[in-house]
């Protein structure tokens, strides 16, 4: 069968694809200032700006401290070849499914890339009072339970070591590493993460990983709930439904 030929379609929004353009450019080569984007895809300087702007806010690029753009959480995920996105995916939205059967609290599925998290996957329950659906949003790895339960996973050298330089995003907030450890110590002895308020007010998350068949993490899985519907006596049967989730993750891989 002969390949068919790429032609641009006839609706094409302009302004979408230079966008688009300046994403690949960021994947492909690296960093640009906005005078080096406003060159490359032949629009005015302002234009560029905006359109940088525009994938900073989405979390496709980042703006270093140099004031020039690097890529962003969202493309960095495609380097992630060592824990397959789409199929940890997969796996996980079923059970996610019967976890909010279970608990009827809105369910994560997290991956972390260097310093940052993403969630893979969520799934709302039906209460009128909800945490609201998370997918694709991308938050400090010390900020969330996803994020507590991955850097758990690696040693103090390898945590001294992603931290040692300075934050190539001007808005990135640099942990305070003493209490990190702490915290990450309290993680590896339970295996679980809480979240009391310590991304968004008003809203408490419980943690657990995700391990392939090297029972390497590389996932976690979280509820999320107002802050109302949280006490310390739900922790048991959010931990026990949490563990059942993770494991059939972890089998369907």
């Amino acid at each position: 069968m002969a390949k068919s030929m790429k032609n641009p379609p006839t609706y094409g929004v302009t302004s979408v694809d230079h966008a688009l353009q300046l994403a690949v450019i960021l994947q492909v080569e690296g960093s640009l200032t906005v005078s080096e984007a406003a060159r490359r895809i032949g629009v005015a300087r302002s234009s560029a700006h905006r359109l940088l702007a525009t994938l900073v806010y989405r979390d496709f690029a980042v703006q270093k401290e140099d004031r020039s753009y690097g890529v962003g959480p969202v493309l960095e995920i495609a380097d992630k070849a060592q824990s397959n996105v789409s199929a940890i995916r997969a796996a996980a939205l079923g059970p996610l499914r019967t976890l909010v059967d279970t608990l009827d609290e809105t369910a994560n599925l997290i991956i972390r890339t260097g310093r940052t998290v993403r969630f893979i996957a969520s799934v709302e329950c039906a209460q009128a009072l909800r945490v609201g659906n998370r997918e694709g949003m991308v938050f400090p790895a010390h900020q969330v339970t996803g994020g507590l339960i991955s850097l758990a996973a690696l040693t103090d050298e390898e945590l001294a070591a992603l931290y040692a330089t300075a934050p190539t995003d001007t808005s990135d907030e640099r942990p305070d590493l003493t209490k990190l450890r702490s915290d990450l110590r309290a993680v590896r002895r339970s295996g679980v993460a809480v979240n009391l308020e310590r991304s968004e007010r008003g809203v408490v998350a419980v943690g657990r990983g995700v391990t392939d068949s090297g029972g390497d993490t590389i996932a976690a899985v979280s509820v999320s709930m107002p802050s109302v519907r949280y006490s310390p006596e739900r922790v048991k049967a959010l931990v026990e439904a949490l563990t059942t989730t993770a494991e059939k993750i972890s089998a369907g891989l």
